[in-house]
């Protein structure tokens, strides 16, 4: 109509606006500094986002420039000319004034990209093995300001910002640059001091807001409390340099002694006079360390203590793929734990669960409002068994992620190991799945093809980057070669755990003794496949859990025959082909279930029959590792021979085990009736005296103390084949280990 006027907006007003109200997606077009043309002459035009400031000046070394405010949730410009000046000599800072205080802070966004063209492209094809080093939060010092660089992965983001206690939780104040077409985000900070709490804050393509965990973080909050935290790592200083090299230089771990001793750390040890509290990882070095050392151990394996928020998942949902969880203390608290291991010659594995993660809002479900880490389909992307989300193996930036994680544990940390765990439900994609529930591979098939590709390529890596490491698989199906490598078409790992094993040798001492006689089988069927993989022979938490009983409740009898038997289970786990694995508790005879609440009954470890039983494992720990035979040939039939696997009717079997020099050997029976047998014959290869090693019904184990006297002379009598033979008295529910 004639005489109305016609505010006609621009597209710099709308950008303005945009980053205004925290919508902008490129927030370097609009704040940091600009050239432009100001009567004629060349100027900067600078902008900078303060959302609590009431006013703010730009502060060169010689002058002080008033802002003029242009937008009221916290947008301030000025133009200030160059006076000659080249831009990139022109240096300012912001002072911003927030009620009462007043404070100068650089600009962010005069700073360039950081982040390579070469690490966005090994990121995006799934090698870049350590993208911790790039991803995350790291400090660094750029142009003389010294701050905190951040880059996160959120392809599908409308925006991405660092949001945290330096800058009151508000999007607005330091929105990232996209690094397109990576789908990367980063910002450089100055000012960001070590120990400040973050998150990103991501706009969702539904334009949600969602406050996310920084994946790459090295250091969490106490949980619950769910914030990343910067934290500025290679202080430490390892003491552990001889192992180091010595893991380096060994080619021939297969044939060495491994008995691994399985530890929750949040129960293994507590502090009830201080409110249970749990012991930190310095506490730990101080008191598990000597004690894994004083009983022969030769590993440790810890169940995840990587971040996560619920400690009911026993830490098997993880939440910081890379940060040791602050409910035992930081970072370097942890490799100190590590260092003392290595110090008292004790290897340590850690449990890694790259199967799953939760469903946490603040974790990687759904991180940029869309299914990044997981698959879209529920029918691939989510075990609804455990409520938790599968990754999704096929996407490279997921398997860069994964992949870096097992480095960084193996370099950072300097661990031994990864056990992987729940490998079974990552090879299957029908794996705890109804027939409508999954989704066939391309060839109608039901193996997971991307997974089985990650595993291989994650041991090919693990293996040749960090000589020395091993990789365990948790996988209790009959998925062929699991632990044969790549190159042969095996998954490559370097050992398996044998859940065959564990199953049948559980079944069969639960039966009432007389009855065993019919499950023989039970006992001798493992021989048949014993050297189709690098077994361990685990038993593990998972046994004794969820109405499974602690393995000493688990024995059938009075409290004696409890102990007996589970000592002759024990020392038949010894002298099997395999490496060992046993959880805390299991070695003194807990009584109860294991409770992920609660401390161990150390009490009862003073007691004396489970005091026998510890000290059972114990010595049968130190022989293992003395004794060649006993582990140099675990995985071919050279280092084992069955003297008698037949004798169903007594419950009896007699076995021998060989080291690289046959001349070494050892002899071993188990009887798994409470019947004492006199007279038992055996046959063995050679003449002379054959010394008790062992025997678990001695009274200093809480036995009988039926046995040799010490030992046995062969005699020239042919038995099972052999032309010398031992006349045995063979203890109830016991074992012997003989050495000629």
């Amino acid at each position: 109509m004639q005489g109305m006027s016609v505010t006609v907006r621009s597209a710099d007003d709308d950008a303005l606006d945009a980053v205004a109200g925290g919508t902008h997606d490129d927030p370097c077009a609009v704040l940091g500094r600009h050239r432009v043309i100001v009567d004629g002459r060349p100027a900067l035009l600078i902008r900078t986002m303060q959302p609590a400031a009431s006013d703010v000046q730009l502060v060169t070394s010689d002058r002080v420039f008033g802002m003029q405010r242009k937008r009221a949730e916290g947008l301030f410009e000025t133009r200030v000319p160059l006076d000659g000046r080249s831009e990139e000599a022109f240096v300012y800072w912001f002072r911003v004034r927030e009620g009462s205080t007043t404070r100068d802070v650089a600009d962010p966004y005069r700073f360039g990209p950081i982040l390579s063209d070469f690490d966005l492209h090994l990121f995006g094809e799934g090698t870049h093995y350590r993208a911790w080093e790039r991803l995350g939060s790291h400090r660094m010092t750029i142009d003389g300001a010294e701050g905190v660089y951040f880059a996160v992965w959120a392809p599908n983001a409308q925006r991405v910002s660092v949001i945290g206690d330096f800058n009151r939780w508000d999007g607005r104040a330091h929105v990232m640059r996209r690094l397109v077409p990576s789908g990367v985000w980063e910002i450089f900070i100055p000012g960001v001091p070590d120990g400040a709490c973050y998150k990103y804050e991501v706009r969702t393509p539904a334009g949600h807001l969602l406050q996310k965990a920084d994946p790459y973080a090295v250091r969490f909050e106490l949980p619950p409390n769910s914030a990343s935290v910067v934290w500025t790592g290679g202080r430490y200083e390892w003491r552990d340099r001889e192992w180091m090299r010595e893991r380096e230089s060994c080619g021939a771990w297969r044939e060495r002694p491994m008995a691994v001793y399985e530890v929750h750390l949040g129960s293994w040890r507590r502090v009830p006079a201080e409110g249970n509290r749990f012991l930190t990882y310095r506490e730990l070095a101080d008191t598990l360390v000597p004690y894994v050392g004083e009983m022969g151990y030769t590993h440790v394996e810890l169940m995840p203590i990587m971040e996560h928020p619920f400690a009911g998942s026993w830490g098997y949902q993880v939440i910081g793929f890379f940060a040791p969880t602050s409910r035992f203390g930081g970072p370097d608290d942890f490799r100190y734990l590590v260092d003392e291991c290595h110090r008292h010659g004790i290897g340590v594995i850690l449990d890694w669960v790259p199967g799953h993660f939760p469903k946490d809002r603040h974790g990687l479900a759904e991180f940029d409002g869309t299914a990044l880490y997981e698959h879209v389909d529920p029918r691939q992307g989510e075990h609804r068994e455990w409520g938790t989300l599968v990754f999704n193996y096929g996407r490279n930036e997921v398997r860069s992620f994964l992949l870096s994680s097992a480095l960084f544990w193996l370099e950072e940390f300097h661990v031994d190991g990864l056990r992987v765990d729940a490998v079974a439900s990552m090879l299957y994609l029908d794996y705890s799945r109804r027939e409508a529930e999954w989704i066939p591979n391309r060839f109608g098939g039901r193996e997971h093809l991307e997974a089985v590709a990650f595993l291989q390529q994650l041991n090919t890596i693990t293996h040749g980057q960090v000589p020395g490491t091993i990789t365990v698989a948790e996988e209790s199906t009959a998925w062929p070669a699991v632990s044969r490598p790549v190159y042969l078409g095996g998954l490559g790992f370097s050992y398996k755990w044998n859940m065959g094993w564990m199953h049948d040798m559980l079944r069969y001492v639960q039966e009432d003794s007389v009855h065993r006689r019919w499950h023989h089988d039970k006992i001798t069927f493992s021989m048949l496949y014993a050297f189709t993989e690098n077994f361990i022979l685990p038993f593990s938490h998972d046994e004794v859990v969820h109405g499974k009983r602690a393995m000493l409740d688990k024995m059938p009898g009075d409290v004696w025959q409890k102990h007996a038997t589970l000592r002759t289970l024990y020392g038949y786990m010894y002298g099997h082909p395999g490496k060992k694995l046993m959880f805390m508790g299991s070695e003194f005879g807990q009584w109860r279930e294991w409770n992920c609440d609660e401390s161990l009954d150390w009490h009862l470890a003073e007691a004396p029959m489970h005091a026998g039983l510890r000290r059972w494992v114990q010595d049968l720990n130190h022989t293992y590792r003395r004794e060649r035979s006993l582990h140099e040939i675990d995985f071919e039939d050279a280092g084992f021979r069955w003297i008698d696997c037949n004798d169903n009717e007594n419950s009896v079997v007699s076995m021998i085990r060989r080291a690289r020099d046959p001349r070494h050997f050892t002899v071993m029976v188990a009887n798994f009736t409470p019947v004492p047998r006199h007279l038992y014959r055996i046959g063995v290869p050679e003449s002379g005296l054959y010394r008790e090693l062992l025997n678990s019904d001695a009274a200093i184990y809480g036995g009988s103390n039926v046995g040799n006297g010490g030992g046995v002379t062969a005699q020239e009598i042919p038995a099972h084949g052999f032309p010398w033979s031992l006349s045995l008295v063979v203890p109830p529910l016991g074992f012997l280990l003989l050495k000629r």
